[in-house]
């Protein structure tokens, strides 16, 4: 038995498979509600990813997102210079910034290898304090101590978030990486 198909939407399905955590199910889905129930929304929304990849940059100081050379973090005359979050992605910094718990300033570093160090002393210049936001990996423990050592004898302090057993999660739900990080950074009460 032959199956037809229709190119265009093949290759619609296809373009959103490519995203990630969306799977065939769903990009089938995304792909005929477009096509066959909201070609309006569909529309608008190929207008705002195009509008989007056209005009957002990285930031010139901190690899923020941007769509000028200084993002709106790095140009706000009212952010705390003197504490820089370095963050692995842009994405951390929405979610940082969704708590409202941060006023500093931040940088992004995905992996040691991509790391300017040039680039890293400019934007640490006038940081009294590095808060590393990285999720508990060797890798990133790694980052850690690489970051520290180029810039020893600044006088900077160095912090990480705090790590450990999220909230309303029963411990056997826990993995061993996070409740021993929890049982070493425990807090008096």
């Amino acid at each position: 038995m032959k199956t037809h198909k229709i190119e265009a939407f093949e290759n619609l399905v296809e373009a959103f498979g490519a995203l990630p955590s969306i799977g065939k199910k769903t990009a089938i889905r995304l792909a005929y509600h477009a096509v066959m129930e909201d070609g309006f929304a569909a529309l608008k929304l190929a207008h705002a990813l195009e509008d989007a990849v056209g005009s957002i940059q990285k930031c010139s100081k901190c690899h923020n997102m941007s769509e000028d050379e200084l993002c709106s973090i790095c140009s706000d005359p009212y952010r705390d210079t003197t504490k820089l979050c370095i963050v692995q992605s842009a994405k951390d910094i929405l979610t940082i910034e969704e708590s409202c718990h941060f006023d500093g300033i931040y940088y992004v570093i995905s992996e040691v290898c991509d790391l300017d160090e040039d680039h890293l002393f400019y934007a640490v210049n006038g940081v009294k304090e590095i808060i590393f936001a990285f999720p508990p990996s060797i890798a990133t423990d790694t980052m850690i101590l690489y970051i520290e050592d180029k810039l020893t004898g600044l006088n900077i302090q160095f912090s990480k978030i705090a790590q450990g057993v999220p909230t309303g999660v029963e411990l056997e739900n826990i993995d061993m990486m996070s409740l021993s990080r929890a049982l070493e950074a425990r807090v008096k009460i």
